[in-house]
């Protein structure tokens, strides 16, 4: 055992407000430019009904409403109680879908017994915690009403076994955010096998999930070769701001891990119930002030960038063990397999196709993607996976199957757009925005650089690997997802704003 420490042109979902992205090669790499609601605008009018869904499948997760995209404005005051009471309902899913796994044969015997061991119990704890939630925000201001529409919750299957295309990730393009804006070829039209592979290439389809028993599945994998090109080039008006600036902050090469989410989740341990890698920042974890994070060590090669970026750890689905195989956040949350060091990172900050950019204020939390896009459906999910030699053509709700001799990459662009204001929000996401379809940010919002991470893993051929998720998105590829905090001192910001507005290429 390895040693290691503490750790999506396709229609979107009719929930999201808009719904359009490119992802183009340029400035000697791959930028991607997405633009669509950003604001979490996951399901939350309504909670789906209590009661077990696609009766005809196989039952294969615990699907819940977002409860964070269900509140109003959190005051201040009551931002540390209600963060800690929506990390304590991720943990309550994680402790319900245990109950349904260790249980999935009785229950399929006996529906009823998913009301009574599992949904019920859920329910009861959703309930005190959303209770608990409109108290806190009701001695700070206006108590919530209605709140207990978001308690219920529903067993439902893991429709991408048949291609299906379900709610929040199932097969290529049903709408399901196949290629953010640039599909030309996944599926739509292009008679491409909606399971994406032949079951030769090593999982029965009907019977793979992966090395915990829960994800993925052979349907989540597609062969690269068999995907067309999706990537368009972009166009950039008069007046952009085309510099870049790349920070080498390295690739974790000395194996900082933990299960913490000091954006989501402060002062919480465990509170992504997945292990992230950590580049940059050597500080962070769930109890990290600012102060902290100002003062903390870097990986990065200049100190003037302390920033801290991470992401899903990536497994090898291969039967070894980490020696997290029996702590939180790797085997006791359902994610098991060796972690893979990448084999490169790339950390870059791009320019605005309409104008300047302006600095990113020192704290900026920014996360792109959605952990839990498998049931949330994909209005904010930015996932995007290729293959070295073949990022002509992305995928979102998919693993690719790269040839001999290349590499699984992922890629993240981050929101480019600032309200001019904070520094984060009680959702994580309306403080900062994409640009609209025409480039320019959406009003009352300033362009800010772009960060694009670019993450290449060196992994066997074949659909044998994994990111790690919550155990109840059962390791689909459409919950990836990248978190950011700047801590770049004053003077390299101005020197990074300058430098991409000036349109050169700086390091």
């Amino acid at each position: 055992m390895r040693r290691i420490s503490r750790k999506k042109r396709s229609t979107l979902a009719n929930r999201a407000i808009a719904a359009s992205a490119a992802l183009i090669l340029g400035g000697g790499g791959l930028v991607a430019v997405n633009v669509y609601a950003s604001a979490g605008e996951g399901p939350s009018g309504s909670s789906p009904p209590t009661r077990t869904q696609n009766a005809g499948g196989q039952l294969s997760t615990i699907d819940c409403p977002e409860a964070v995209n269900g509140l109003p404005d959190v005051p201040d005051e009551a931002r540390g109680e209600v963060d800690r009471e929506l990390a304590a309902m991720d943990t309550q899913i994680t402790d319900a879908y245990r109950q349904f796994a260790d249980r999935k044969e009785q229950i399929a015997r006996d529906p009823g017994l998913a009301e009574n061991a599992v949904l019920g119990p859920l329910r009861s704890k959703r309930t005190a915690s959303l209770d608990r939630i409109g108290i806190a925000i009701g001695r700070a201001g206006e108590r919530p009403t209605g709140l207990e529409s978001l308690a219920g919750c529903s067993l439902r299957a893991d429709d991408s076994r048949g291609g299906n295309g379900g709610p929040g990730g199932g097969g290529q393009d049903d709408g399901q955010g196949q290629d953010q804006g640039q599909n030309q070829g996944q599926d739509g039209g292009q008679g491409q096998d909606p399971g994406g592979q032949d079951p030769g290439q090593g999982q029965d389809p009907g019977q793979g999930q992966g090395q915990g028993g829960n994800g993925p599945v052979a349907a989540d994998f597609v062969d690269i070769q068999s995907v067309q090109p999706n990537v368009d080039r972009p166009r950039q008006r008069r007046g952009a701001s085309r510099g870049t600036f790349t920070t080498d902050c390295g690739r974790n090469e000395n194996g900082k891990f933990n299960p913490d989410n000091v954006i989501v989740a402060p002062g919480v341990s465990n509170g992504a119930h997945h292990m992230h890698d950590y580049i940059g920042n050597q500080a962070n974890d769930a109890f990290a002030s600012d102060d902290d994070l100002a003062n903390g060590a870097t990986t990065c090669r200049n100190q003037g960038d302390r920033s801290t970026y991470y992401w899903p750890v990536l497994r090898l689905q291969n039967g070894q063990d980490e020696d997290d195989v029996n702590a939180d956040g790797g085997g006791r949350d359902q994610n098991v397999g060796e972690i893979q060091t990448p084999s490169q990172v790339t950390l870059k900050f791009v320019g605005s196709p309409v104008g300047r950019v302006t600095a990113m204020p020192r704290f900026l939390r920014i996360i792109t993607g959605d952990a839990k896009a498998f049931t949330n459906g994909d209005a904010n999910a930015n996932a995007s996976w290729s293959c070295t030699g073949f990022e002509d053509r992305q995928l979102t709700d998919k693993y690719p199957i790269c040839p001999e001799g290349s590499q699984v990459v992922r890629t993240f662009a981050f929101q480019n757009c600032w309200d001019g204001q904070n520094t984060d929000s009680a959702n994580h996401r309306t403080h900062v925005a994409f640009a609209q379809e025409n480039g320019r940010c959406p009003n009352g919002f300033r362009a800010v650089p772009q960060l694009v991470q670019r993450i290449v893993y060196d992994v066997p051929p074949g659909p044998g690997f994994a990111v790690d998720s919550f155990p109840e998105q059962l390791h689909k590829p459409i919950t990836d997802h990248g978190d950011f905090i700047n801590v770049f001192d004053d003077r390299l910001m101005k020197k990074m704003v300058r430098c991409i507005n000036d349109g050169r290429r700086c390091r």
